[in-house]
């Protein structure tokens, strides 16, 4: 998952006939040692990259779990310290190359929930017999000390009630506004105090930590989406101290909230297009003719539920904005267009049931409850990594919008989520080089609508070591979804340290 920022409100393998460049094999017993790397640590931080960890069995087989203090601010040890969930799934086979840490996205999704839930999702069987997978969650993330807004009540008014107003009438906007504000207070008043120090690049600092404590010299990585981001942000810290690293559906780590958000919404409307492009071939499509037709049709179904919300069986009524971050959890993966078809068939029927499965599981509600804060920790992520714009032209931001992505474009754009949040932005917005890293493979999807393809081009030639692959494909991501040539790139690279040639591209 990512979101769109600042003022955009953004529902955000052995390959046959491929060459390859060989880096040298890595042995086990120097990839990792029994004890914490406390080498080139500054003396105020040797506490923490000293503590010896203590494992407990996670009530799965092959699974064990612990918990890492880490300093609040890296800066100033002496603020306090937070905590880090951590899981562990123990390598299946032989004396394992070394931990290989991962990260399932958001910012705000929970690597050990993922890791404990669908392993196999994060990793194929080449990697879990190789590696000791570890899942965690970033500080302000789930178990680890975490970012604490509203209860499941407070969420579904946030996320699902209807403002009132015409869009885009002052009305209207107050009421948005006065939203923010509030669940920006909510925050600051349930998190203890954390939110000004949740980061990437202190999430970054905590892997880094946890490399350390794991007894790594090296870290060995796997991100997906904003794992993307956090594990290049890793490496413009520490190439040194990189290992092998694959960063899946990458993120330009130099563009600004505004053109990032503009850019996945034109992701999201090139997903759309491709949705409506297969859709039509069905029997069961709710749309006809040709693909600007139905993209017409699906605006008119936005606008007469926009101005006629659906009543829902459980008392919620289906506005457009919730129409539309249902077709975004669709457009994910091509596996859920079915679902997406379904969905507006019963739109322009007047039910909304399978609209909101869709949409709740975006929002991460189940049976009415939040189990996880995955979009309270991605606020907090967002808000504080992307430096404030200033005054920003909406009517241009719009403009551009509405060519770009005219069936979107209505329901992204709206007042700065950021402009009350109570932490200050703190990141920078530039291009990260990592020089002295070793290789470092990027993927990229070429019809991924949440991390756009042009986005992962961009970050492999950025970093001084980035080889870029590419799935040319529909969805979000490519490690794990079926193609024999993306995964035999990217095992053979982690188990065996074999690069393959930049510009590789998966069919």
């Amino acid at each position: 998952m990512t979101a769109a920022v600042a003022g955009l409100t953004g529902l955000a393998l052995a390959l046959s006939g491929c060459l390859y460049a060989q880096i040298p094999p890595m042995a086990p017993d120097t990839a990792r040692s029994l004890a914490p790397q406390t080498d080139s640590v500054d003396a105020d931080l040797l506490p923490y990259y000293g503590q010896t960890l203590t494992w407990t069995d996670c009530g799965s087989a092959g699974f064990d779990c612990t918990t890492v203090t880490a300093p609040r601010d890296y800066a100033d040890p002496s603020a306090g310290d937070l905590q880090l969930a951590v899981i562990r799934h123990r390598a299946t086979s032989g004396e394992p190359l070394g931990s290989l840490l991962t990260n399932p996205g958001g910012p705000g999704v929970s690597g050990v929930d993922t890791v404990r839930d669908s392993l196999s999702l994060v990793a194929d069987e080449n990697l879990t017999a190789a590696y000791d997978v570890i899942g965690f969650d970033p500080r302000g993330v789930g178990q680890s000390s975490a970012v604490t807004c509203y209860d499941a009540a407070g969420m579904d008014a946030f996320l699902y009630d209807i403002p009132p107003g015409a869009r885009g009438s002052e009305e209207r906007n107050a009421e948005l506004e006065k939203r923010q504000t509030d669940f920006a207070q909510a925050c600051e008043r349930g998190s203890d105090g954390l939110l000004p120090h949740i980061s990437t690049e202190n999430a970054a600092r905590d892997m880094d930590l946890l490399r350390a404590v794991l007894g790594d010299a090296t870290l060995n990585y796997l991100g997906f989406s904003y794992g993307s981001l956090l594990g290049a942000t890793y490496a413009g810290l520490f190439p040194e101290r990189v290992g092998r690293m694959v960063l899946d559906g990458g993120i330009d780590p130099s563009l600004d909230g505004s053109a990032s958000g503009i850019a996945q919404a034109v992701g999201f409307e090139n997903a759309l297009r491709a949705f409506m492009a297969d859709c039509l071939t069905r029997s069961d499509c709710p749309f006809a003719d040709s693909v600007d037709d139905a993209m017409s049709d699906l605006t008119s179904l936005l606008e007469r539920v926009d101005a006629r919300p659906i009543a829902g069986g459980d008392g919620r009524r289906l506005g457009a904005d919730t129409l539309v971050t249902a077709v975004l959890a669709a457009l994910y993966s091509d596996q859920s267009w079915p679902y997406l078809r379904v969905a507006l068939t019963g739109a322009q029927n007047g039910d909304a049931t399978v609209a909101f499965q869709l949409a709740d599981f975006y929002n991460g509600r189940e049976n009415g409850q939040y189990p996880s804060n995955t979009l309270e920790a991605l606020r907090a992520y967002n808000c504080v990594d992307f430096p404030d714009e200033g005054d920003s032209d909406d009517a241009a931001l719009q403009k551009e919008l509405e060519q770009k992505a005219p069936v979107i474009a209505p329901y992204w754009l709206g007042p700065d989520p950021c402009a009350a949040w109570p932490a200050p932005p703190t990141g920078t917005r530039a291009p990260i080089t990592a020089p002295g890293s070793p290789p470092i493979l990027v993927l990229g999807t070429t019809g991924d609508p949440a991390t756009p393809y042009t986005e992962a081009q961009a970050l492999a030639s950025q970093l001084s070591q980035g080889v870029l692959v590419t799935y040319v494909g529909e969805g979000h991501l490519a490690y794990n979804k079926g193609n024999a040539c993306v995964n035999g790139a990217v095992d053979d690279y982690l188990v065996n340290g074999v690069v393959p040639d930049a510009g590789l591209r998966c069919d």
